[in-house]
């Protein structure tokens, strides 16, 4: 997929110094009002600043996005977002980069004042020794992963859960979580929320 031609710096939402960014990646097909509570919910039990959106140009786990180009998720994610903490970007087509530890190499780099955050439902959690170069993500940023029921045994039996169980903050600490020196993460509970995209989507593709 060639690039956009749109300069990186037009992408990557405001930054500065020491300011505490929930980083949401995702393929937002479709956004839906759990993503948003998702978000509200971090920055509220992690005392982030902002959230960022990084709506993925293609996700190596999972299948096409049919009519549902990068555009048009963009455009429905701002829509749905309706926080002006929370940022919608479409960095990683800009960068060209599909693998999540790639995009954060590039923020880390690019951003290096800012204290990131990686979200990630429990779900994710279950299958985080799947994704790419997994290890190196967890070196490089703290993670929240929020519980996602009944995923929570499933995810915390997983086997990255097991690997770096040692490095897992209390659910107490999670305000400390921003601060910490990766690897570092934490097992939020309390969000009750059954919303996928998944069940959002028609057997096309398409949206309901």
């Amino acid at each position: 997929m060639a690039k956009p031609s749109v300069a990186p710096s037009q992408v990557i939402p405001y930054h500065t110094s020491g300011l505490r960014i929930g980083l949401l990646g995702g393929s937002f097909n479709p956004p839906h009002e759990a993503h948003r509570a998702i978000s509200q919910f971090a920055m509220k039990r992690l005392q982030l600043d902002r959230v960022w959106w990084l709506v993925s140009p293609g996700n190596p786990l999972k299948n096409g996005y049919g009519a549902n180009d990068i555009a048009a998720r963009a455009s429905a994610a701002r829509k749905i977002a309706h926080d002006p903490r929370i940022d919608v970007t479409c960095l990683e087509a800009v960068i060209g980069t599909r693998y999540t530890v790639d995009t954060i190499s590039y923020l880390r780099r690019r951003c290096a004042g800012a204290r990131f955050v990686w979200i990630m439902g429990a779900d994710n959690l279950a299958q985080f020794h799947r994704w790419d170069d997994w290890q190196r993500i967890a070196a490089q940023v703290p993670i929240a992963v929020i519980d996602r029921p009944p995923q929570s045994f499933r995810a915390l039996a997983a086997p990255a859960a097991l690997a770096l169980a040692r490095d897992r903050l209390p659910e107490n600490q999670a305000r400390q979580l921003a601060d910490a020196k990766p690897p570092a993460w934490v097992f939020l509970t309390g969000l009750k929320l059954s919303l996928s995209s998944t069940k959002l989507r028609n057997p096309d593709g398409t949206w309901k």
